[in-house]
């Protein structure tokens, strides 16, 4: 079990590594390490301010300061939370859901990329993920833009679960300026992933 493990994750991060590197975007997080640093307290978002004050039993719930073991049940789980949510939202912004430039929701039929991070997370703690592993992150894509992905803290690293990028990949390898995200002892206080 272990060594397959151990081979799954040299293939996942072999074919990561073929994609972009997001370092030259990230100065700040350290080059080899497998998950990223954080630089203290810092604002909430205020699309996930709002939605808390709407469904406030979801941001309630404490979380727990916990990486999970990446086991291959785990990893399968990410695959294939990612890959419905992926194929069962279609992707339209707020303005066009809502009439509002930012709203975060869980979606239904479509919605933007914090409302596919919001169903993943969500999906991922039902199947066992504690909330601790499951952060709600903000950034900009390679193009500038506003950005939101889920980031699964794991023991092999923090991988992201992107609605543009299909494939899973380790943080360092996602084309994704970080700026911020959930603490993991609380989904309520949110942490720097820039210094200074």
């Amino acid at each position: 079990m272990k060594s397959f493990v151990l081979s799954a994750f040299a293939l996942v991060l072999s074919c990561a590594s073929a994609s972009a590197n997001a370092l030259h975007l990230n100065p700040a997080q350290p080059d080899e390490a497998p998950n990223m640093q954080t630089f203290g307290k810092t604002t909430i978002p205020v699309g996930y301010y709002e939605f808390c004050r709407r469904i406030s039993t979801e941001c309630a719930r404490p979380a727990v300061s916990d990486s999970v073991e990446l086991t291959r049940k785990r990893w399968s789980q990410m695959i294939e939370i990612n890959n419905q949510v992926n194929a069962s939202v279609k992707p339209m912004t707020d303005l066009e859901i809502f009439g509002v430039e930012e709203r975060w929701e869980y979606p239904k039929a479509t919605g933007d990329c914090e409302d596919y991070a919001l169903m993943k997370r969500k999906l991922l703690n039902q199947s066992g993920f504690p909330l601790g592993s499951l952060l709600m992150t903000v950034g900009r894509d390679a193009n500038g833009g506003g950005h939101a992905v889920l980031t699964i803290v794991t023991d092999k690293g923090d991988f992201v679960l992107d609605n543009v990028e299909q494939q899973i990949l380790l943080w360092r390898d996602a084309e994704i300026y970080f700026l911020k995200r959930q603490a993991q002892t609380d989904p309520n206080t949110w942490v720097s992933l820039v210094s200074g």
